[in-house]
């Protein structure tokens, strides 16, 4: 998986980029991070990138020249699949960046002030997309929610397969509880089942409690799951109403 970034600020990504999965991942050779500071496309001699919009209002907006110098000079390399990160996007979930990952070669436009000048959003963007309805000081943050979600799913990159299969929103579901040692802790025990060896006990309990779990906090990621008849069953008994769904 390869990611090329445009900002202004790449010393943004130094240490997010050097630390746990994501190091040893590039380490490995499975995730490429290319960073590419947009000053270095802009051809005066103060670098500027940005300027006031045309009919006025306040804040700044990122000129088309360095951007289109950007985008071009990494496809010449490739054939990225051009993301520009945007309140205005789509909203981020695991269906989209299982999308992206299908991509195998990302370009993330890190965006900031008011945006970017409308014709390159027009032209020169495949996706935009957002990371949740809240404004944030630039696409950044963004860029680097995008590389850990799309890279968990790199073979590879997570130790055990199995972990990023059941985890939550993977099967559009939250995922079960979890515990660990000590079995008692302050009074409060680890569920018996769990200490059973019995897998497939085991893999029921699970299955009830991440059903429960969503049902609960996050009822409206329902209306997509890929329920069974034994899930909707459980679902009911929870107080769920089947024509809940669309």
């Amino acid at each position: 998986m390869r990611y090329d970034i445009i900002t202004i600020f790449p010393e943004y990504f130094e240490s997010p980029l050097e630390v746990g999965a994501i190091k040893k991942a590039r380490e490995k050779g499975l995730i490429t991070v290319n960073l590419l500071n947009l000053r270095d496309f802009a051809f005066d001699k103060h670098k500027m990138v940005d300027d006031r919009p045309f009919g006025g209002g306040e804040g700044m907006v990122f000129k088309p020249e360095p951007l289109y110098r950007a985008i071009q000079k990494v496809k010449e390399e490739g054939h990225p699949y051009v993301v520009y990160l945007s309140p205005q996007g789509r909203v981020l979930n695991q269906e989209i960046v299982k999308e992206l990952y299908e991509k195998d070669h990302l370009l993330l436009i890190c965006g900031r002030y008011e945006g970017i000048d409308e014709r390159i959003r027009e032209h020169f963007i495949d996706d935009e997309i957002s990371i949740g309805d809240y404004v944030v000081f630039g696409g950044e943050v963004a860029a680097l929610v995008i590389i850990e979600a799309v890279s968990r799913l790199v073979p590879g990159v997570v130790g055990k397969r199995d972990s990023v299969e059941k985890e939550s929103f993977s099967q559009g579901l939250l995922k079960y509880p979890q515990y660990t040692r000590p079995r008692d802790f302050m009074g409060y025990q680890v569920p018996e089942v769990l200490l059973s060896g019995d897998h497939a006990r085991i893999e029921v309990w699970r299955r009830r409690k991440s059903l429960e779990a969503t049902l609960k906090r996050r009822p409206d990621l329902l209306k997509k799951a890929k329920l069974t008849p034994e899930d909707e069953k459980i679902l009911k008994e929870f107080g769920w109403e089947k024509d809940e769904r669309p």
